[in-house]
Order: C-alpha cells, then structure tokens, then sequence
C-alpha cells in the first residue's frame, strides 16, 4: 500500500486494521522519495505501518493530525532537510511526544553530531544507505524501548 502523504488524509496499511503482522508505526521524514520509498517498503514488508514525511515542518504536522500520535511508535528522520531540518525536528518532536523514539538515518555521518544526539536521548544514528536488517532492527530497538519505558 502506498503510504505517501496526502494532506487531509490519512493513510494504514491493511496489518493496522487486521491486526495481522503488525508490528507498529513508523513515520519517515527524509527529503529524498527514493529514499523514503525504500525505508517504507522495507518496513512494510516487516509488518511496519508507514508513514512519509519530505522534511520536518510535514513531520510534525503528520505527527499531530488525526490518529498518527497514537499509532506513531517511532520517528526516523533526516538531518539535512529543508524548511524544518532534522535536528529542529528532533527538539520539537523530544518536547511534544517525549515517549516517541528518535533514530536518525543520515547521509552525512558526523561523530560528534551522533555522539551529541545520542546524549541527547536518539535511540541510533544510522548513515546511509543503511543495509535492511540494521535498519528493521534499530526499529524494532526502538519500539522495544519505547514499551519498556511505559512501565518505568
């Protein structure tokens, strides 16, 4: 299923409503489609309901539209986007939605930004193209944090 954002709308893959193979919600903001559709289909494939974003300002209107706050365990994003980049994104989402995992998937690796972003709480910083298993394991990672800091 397509899962490309279409304003006033809102988008599940078919596991959502099933319950069938679903894993949870993922929303991908990076300004390269090639990339998102790659993440997407990767994560789909897992069972990972998906949504796309082509920079942070469409992030976090997607993030408080409709249902996407609830069904939204995991935020991927870009670094170096326009309008709203990454790390703005990243502060915004970490004050609004505190419980929501952060993992950056950037083509520009930089030490001393990941070390930073990972004292800052960002779940994992991976650089692009980042190979499939590491990427489905970082979310399931994250998720995996996410639920046990529901009990802490």
């Amino acid at each position: 299923m397509n899962t490309n954002y279409v304003p006033g709308t809102t988008q599940r893959t078919a596991g959502m409503y099933s319950g069938q193979n679903y894993r949870g919600g993922v929303l991908v903001a990076d300004d390269e489609a090639a990339i998102r559709k790659v993440v997407r289909m990767a994560l789909e494939k897992d069972g990972y309901y998906v949504a796309e974003a082509e920079d942070g300002a469409q992030a976090i209107h997607i993030l408080n539209e409709g249902e996407h706050p609830m069904v939204i365990d995991v935020v991927i994003t870009d670094i170096r986007m326009p309008n709203i980049n990454g790390i703005e994104a990243i502060k915004y989402f970490q004050r609004a939605y505190p419980s929501v995992p952060l993992i950056v998937l950037t083509g520009f690796p930089d030490i001393d930004l990941a070390t930073q972003l990972m004292k800052q709480g960002i779940t994992d910083y991976l650089v692009k193209p980042v190979d499939r298993k590491k990427l489905t394991a970082a979310v399931v990672d994250a998720i995996a944090s996410r639920q046990l800091n529901w009990f802490a």
